[in-house]
């Protein structure tokens, strides 16, 4: 068997937090959150890893992250660029505009379909997920022969930032199977509760243990005909846009509701922790040190 294997979307630019967060240090040796997540991800039963990023963050990316990662994981680059599978048209337009945003997640796993040959998860760089989200799906993916998809949730409540507001694909879970997602661009915790600010300025409460997704799905390697169908269809709709975005849970949405793909959703009571803003920094490397001083990581992962 090939697989399974861990798709990481590094490429993003970091506009919130101010910089590449996804190689921002944060553990005793200089280890960044993707470390412990590749590690996680190891002990779960992956066997490859592919990393999405750009082209200018190649050097430091190699230098400050796989060299440390050493023999212990095989892997490959994959790079997102702004013309990237873009046609001409498009990709004129966005010079003519000064785009500089990349066209999202959708896109981003679409740039790495040619090293995917294998079942495979999705997570972003910058996320803590916990072990028992990668054991969960590590055991779901181990089975080369899937015809469905999956995700790990997250309760609402665990991933917010007291920094500011936070992007959410909040789902709809009936019979262990996710049957909706709705991207919710503002959502904060305020007084009496979690609200989201919807366009037109009102708000809309959730629950604090409202599902939600953190970007971390598990495919069958056959998603890539629709997944292209679906670039395709958005940048007919937006491709001439300043900043819009292809996310990857409105394409699981797609999927879902064109009878395309079924995804289960997976239990897993799993800690999230990320660093959405600059000031979450200081937060995550407490957290890194209490999990590393309880034993939950070796002082040194790749020692």
């Amino acid at each position: 068997m090939k697989g399974p294997i861990l798709v990481v979307l590094a490429a993003g630019m970091g506009s919130r937090y101010g910089g590449l967060k996804q190689m921002d240090k944060l553990g005793k040796n200089g280890e960044v959150l993707l470390d412990y997540s590749v590690f996680d991800a190891l002990r779960s039963g992956f066997k490859k890893f592919v990393f999405i990023i750009r082209k200018d963050i190649e050097k430091d990316f190699q230098d400050l992250v796989l060299a440390r990662m050493g023999n212990h994981v095989s892997w490959d680059l994959a790079f997102q660029e702004l013309d990237t599978l873009i046609p001409a048209e498009i990709n004129a337009n966005a010079k003519k505009i000064q785009r500089t945003k990349p066209w999202g997640t959708s896109h981003a796993l679409l740039c790495a379909e040619n090293v995917i040959d294998a079942p495979f998860a999705v997570i972003n760089a910058d996320d803590y997920y916990g072990r028992e989200s990668f054991e969960v799906i590590g055991k779901y993916l181990s089975d080369e022969h899937i015809t469905e998809g999956a995700i790990v949730p997250y309760r609402l409540d665990r991933t917010l930032s007291p920094q500011g507001t936070v992007t959410r694909g909040v789902c709809t879970v009936e019979n262990g199977y996710l049957t909706s997602v709705d991207e919710l661009l503002l959502l904060k915790r305020e007084t009496d509760g979690i609200f989201n600010t919807n366009p037109d300025g009102s708000k809309r409460a959730l629950a604090d243990d409202t599902p939600v997704s953190m970007n971390f799905w598990g495919f069958p390697q056959s998603i890539f005909p629709d997944l292209q169908k679906y670039f395709n269809d958005f940048l007919a709709a937006k491709g001439m846009e300043l900043k819009s975005e292809c996310y990857l849970p409105m394409f699981a949405d797609w999927l879902i509701k064109n009878n395309l793909l079924k995804i289960k959703s997976l239990e897993a009571d799993a800690e999230w922790f990320g660093v959405t803003y600059k000031e979450d920094k200081e937060s995550a490397i407490k957290r890194i040190a209490e999990l590393t001083n309880k034993g939950f990581y070796p002082e040194k992962l790749w020692s």
